[in-house]
């Protein structure tokens, strides 16, 4: 049970190291490339960036990935590699479907194998999972060079290249060779009809023939490595990592478990080696490591380890007093019957939605993990956990720094980061430093609103769609469990993570579609609003907060110098970043999980 989560911990932790150092060799531009890649360097290479210039060329660029996406999208039917006959998107859905992967989140309200063919799978998804991976990664390297006071802070378009072409592709090609060799699909091939097992399984025709099944495949081995390795998390199928062809085998649910952890694990140690501080960064490196440790623990515990409670007896009915204005006294009791428990045997823990070809613990792992560094593939549904183990995977979201995406879970960190240190300045009256330079009121404000962004693109839609049909209307369950799946959903949006609380009604799907759900274009319009909000602003002013810090001059170390390096700023973090979470989210953690195992028969009492 716990072997599984150990291996993959320990394999992208000794992998981190020299492939951290390898990112860094790469970054600085210490490279020698071969001349026809050099060609095309020098034709991307526009020239040196100030931390302005390079923000601006993020925001362009991806509003020409916008563009483009939308546009493909939109034009499905005309283009080959179609033989379904897949039709065009709802207008909503396309723009919901091309920003979540024009952003890195592929927050999906379609199903990859229904709704996109194989043209749409590599020329839209696969360039998106690509080029939307390399933002965060540039952005970090950013802002690295920011604090280090350089003069510049690179070249945006140089930074992408360098990303894609010298760590990506080479990474996802030897990946994707191993996808291969496990019996992951590869070809242009549509689908395959084939007849069953047992004749007639599928129905019949109006002439009373069997129907044959249909089997969708696809370039899945292409697509799966970047999938992971780019914490995209965007499925080919709507099961995602829970179908046999999407991940075959133990052997690649291990594989795509490291693959997403790799570049997170590794960019933390790059930031210390790019700033000469590699002690630093291993103390950042132990503060995250804890808190993914804990997610783990925490789902594997309470999910694995403990039975569904909504399938254990209750023989006891139980009475609950609720403030009622109507009712005498002001209170009202409520009583809820005696329940019967069905026959499962659950001495292997919830095996709800658990695929068990992976072990009775991958589901829980994998559901820690994938949040912790904003992936968003699954390999189980987060809606069947059980509801106080649901915790893990919101916490994950909800601080949004747990190593996180490739670069933008580090840019989350240094927030929290500056606050902390500005905290504990102001209580022992110094003024408070951070890599030598001083923080000030213009470093906080664009801190606290990097900070505040994500929670309060949470909490108002949230609150919005619970408190109205938006959110009524789509809901799979009543309650605490319900209000999950609302948070759920834009928790996911705002923490570009992309994973999903399913039991949603937010499919529109193709826009001939008689049936969609009723208020699946308000998902769509809200969602893509969230997500694009929560992409920006957390980018642009940490990279504004890093020029300003690095435009001051160092102050000389002293023994009033609170250092960076220590057990003790370790804990100063950790408990920074554990205050403020609770702060934000507790509230809302109390309405949705908390609620659902505290409250009545059959998940509470």
């Amino acid at each position: 049970m716990w072997l599984l989560p150990i291996s993959i911990l320990l394999t992208s932790v000794v992998l981190s190291v020299p492939l951290s150092r390898y990112l860094t060799w790469i970054m600085e531009g210490k490279y020698k490339a071969p001349g026809f890649l050099r060609w095309f360097e020098g034709r991307l290479d526009s020239g040196h960036q100030n931390w302005k210039q390079y923000t601006a060329s993020i925001i362009i660029s991806n509003i020409i990935l916008f563009v483009f996406g939308f546009v493909l999208l939109a034009l499905q039917p005309l283009l080959p590699l179609n033989p379904d006959g897949k039709g065009m998107l709802a207008p909503d859905t396309i723009f919901h479907t091309t920003v979540s992967f024009m952003t890195n989140t592929d927050l999906q309200h379609i199903s990859g194998d229904v709704h996109l063919s194989n043209f749409e799978q590599i020329f839209f998804i696969l360039t998106m999972m690509f080029l939307s991976a390399s933002v965060g990664f540039c952005s970090l390297t950013a802002i690295i060079r920011a604090v280090r006071s350089d003069s510049h802070v690179g070249n945006f378009f140089v930074d992408m290249w360098r990303v894609v072409v010298y760590m990506f592709l080479p990474v996802s090609l030897f990946m994707g060779v191993l996808y291969l060799q496990d019996g992951m699909p590869m070809t242009y091939q549509s689908s395959y009809h084939v007849d069953t097992l047992e004749p007639g399984a599928m129905g019949k025709t109006d002439d009373g023939q069997a129907k044959q099944q249909t089997i969708v495949v696809g370039p899945l081995a292409a697509i799966l490595p970047i999938k992971q390795l780019g914490t995209n998390g965007g499925g080919f199928y709507g099961a995602n990592g829970a179908h046999p062809f999407e991940n075959p085998s133990a052997w690649s649910n291990y594989l795509e478990s490291v693959g997403m952890t790799l570049f997170p694990f590794s960019l933390v140690l790059m930031f210390g080696r790019m700033l000469k501080r590699k002690r630093h960064a291993v103390v950042i490196y132990a503060v995250m490591m804890t808190m993914m440790l804990g997610m783990i623990g925490w789902a594997i515990y309470f999910n694995t380890m403990k039975p569904n409670p909504g399938l254990t007896a209750h023989p006891e009915s139980r009475s609950y007093e609720l403030l009622s204005a109507s009712a005498e006294g002001g209170k009202r009791t409520v009583t809820v019957p005696a329940v019967a428990g069905l026959p499962v045997d659950q001495h292997l823990g919830n095996l709800e939605s658990t695929e068990l070809r992976f072990g009775t613990s991958a589901m829980s792992t994998f559901a820690a993990m994938t949040t912790a560094v904003t992936c968003g593939a699954v390999i189980g549904a987060h809606d069947s956990l059980n509801p106080i183990a649901a915790l893990s995977p919101f916490f994950g979201m909800w601080i949004n720094c747990v190593f996180g995406g490739k670069g933008v879970g580090m840019i989350n960190l240094l927030l929290f980061l500056i606050i902390g240190v500005f905290v504990v300045g102001q209580m022992v009256g110094r003024t408070p430093e951070y890599l030598g330079k001083k923080v000030g009121a213009r470093e906080m404000k664009l801190a606290m609103i990097a900070l505040l962004v994500h929670p309060i693109l949470i909490l108002l839609p949230t609150g919005l769609f619970a408190a109205t049909d938006y959110g009524m209307k789509a809901e799979n369950n009543p309650g605490p469990h319900g209000f999950s799946e609302i948070q759920y959903e834009f928790a996911s949006a705002s923490a570009n993570n992309g994973s999903g609380f399913e039991g949603l009604g937010d499919t529109w799907g193709f826009n001939a579609n008689p049936n969609p759900a009723p208020t699946s274009r308000a998902w769509d319009i809200m969602s893509g609003i969230v997500i694009v909000l929560s992409r920006y602003i957390p980018i642009v002013a940490p990279i504004a907060m890093a020029a300003s810090l690095g435009a001051k001059k160092s102050v000389p170390f002293t023994l009033g110098s609170m250092r960076d390096d220590t057990p003790t700023f370790g804990c100063l973090l950790l408990g920074t970043i554990l205050i403020l979470g609770a702060l934000l989210f507790l509230p809302v953690a109390a309405l949705g999980p908390l609620a659902e195992h505290l409250g009545p028969i059959p998940f509470g009492g």
